[in-house]
């Protein structure tokens, strides 16, 4: 389809502002320049206000969730892909197939032409890898001081597999606790370059899409009773939800929970605890004590999920605490996290 417009935009050298938000043709030149030409599929081709699809029969998933991470860029990632992850992880940990993204983009003016190309080039790497594409989205302009940067939503729709029954209520008195990796890379990564700290090791965030490490654990263990990815939080707030979500409490044991040195040693220098710190590529596993070596053969065989780990066990308690067993022996309990420890961290 032919534009009505001419020239390119100055991407070296330009900047957003308020006519590439105003239904124009300064905003139809940015969409189709920068977002159209790096998310470009069949369904987004079509220039239209929404996208259809054909499903497969089985239950739809649809997950929504706002980006509004500072800094925009950080070591392993940026606003952009972490967009995608996040929308997509969310949308599997019900145990669904993700099929298709929408995006949606709050652009402050001023924003360097070439910052925005750089995040819509990274969701777009990020979504082709993922096999999951953006096939609609929108997109606002601010003005200066009226925003940060850009933020983005993104909203996702998949398919959950008949027999498949994943929910957060479902933690039984003697089911064990998995967990993916290690914990607090995302956050901590974050955090030093949004204060410019220096560590003698590069922080890296984790952010990934897990719907393949979901799809090789379901395949081997279709009765999992609860998937949860351990965002904003933590470790330790997550497990409380689920506690809560299921009526039941659970008892960790902290020497099985993976925790890099340099993370440890960067939350300790801050004064941080691991536990609360936000993670974008691990998972929560509650299941079966039957399944659970099945799960963990199936886990270490993806590079996501090679750290694996047993780290506790669901019990009966009806106050639904979290406690831990700690390496010295004794035993704390693990509450909620109280106010926001990391502010803007996805």
């Amino acid at each position: 389809m032919t534009r009505p417009y001419a020239g390119k935009l100055d991407i070296k050298h330009g900047t957003v502002n308020m006519s590439h938000g105003s239904g124009g043709r300064a905003m139809a030149q940015l969409i189709d320049q920068i977002f159209m030409f790096h998310f470009d599929n069949e369904l987004l081709r079509q220039h239209n206000d929404q996208a259809a699809f054909k499903v497969n029969a089985g239950r739809m998933v649809i997950s929504t969730d706002a980006h509004v991470i500072a800094p925009l860029f950080f070591p392993g990632g940026d606003i952009g892909s972490l967009s995608v992850h996040g929308t997509i992880n969310d949308v599997c940990m019900s145990g669904a197939k993700p099929l298709y993204l929408s995006a949606a983009f709050i652009i402050e003016e001023g924003l360097a032409l070439c910052e925005l190309e750089r995040i819509v080039i990274s969701m777009a790497k990020a979504s082709r890898e993922a096999g999951v594409p953006i096939v609609t989205g929108d997109t606002k302009v601010v003005e200066k001081d009226n925003g940060d940067g850009v933020f983005i939503t993104t909203t996702g729709v998949g398919v959950i597999p008949d027999g498949i029954n994943i929910s957060g209520e479902r933690a039984s008195p003697g089911d064990v606790i998995i967990l993916s990796g290690s914990i607090g890379d995302h956050g901590m990564a974050v955090l030093s370059s949004r204060e410019n700290l220096s560590f003698e090791t590069t922080l890296q965030s984790d952010s990934a899409a897990l719907h393949g490490l979901v799809k090789s654990m379901v395949e081997v263990a279709p009765n999992i009773h609860c998937l949860r990815d351990p965002t904003r939080g933590g470790l330790a707030t997550t497990l409380n939800e689920l506690a809560l979500q299921s009526s039941v409490g659970m008892i960790l044991d902290e020497q099985s929970i993976p925790v890099k040195a340099e993370v440890s040693g960067a939350c300790e220098l801050l004064g941080l605890d691991p536990l609360y710190v936000a993670n974008e590529g691990k998972l929560i596993c509650i299941c079966d004590a039957a399944d659970a070596d099945r799960l963990l053969t199936a886990m270490h065989s993806d590079p996501q999920a090679q750290d694996a780990a047993i780290i506790g066990k669901v019990v009966a308690d009806e106050h639904h605490m979290v406690q831990m067993q700690t390496s010295f022996g004794g035993s704390r309990v693990v509450d909620w996290l109280a106010g926001e420890q990391l502010p803007r961290i996805c």
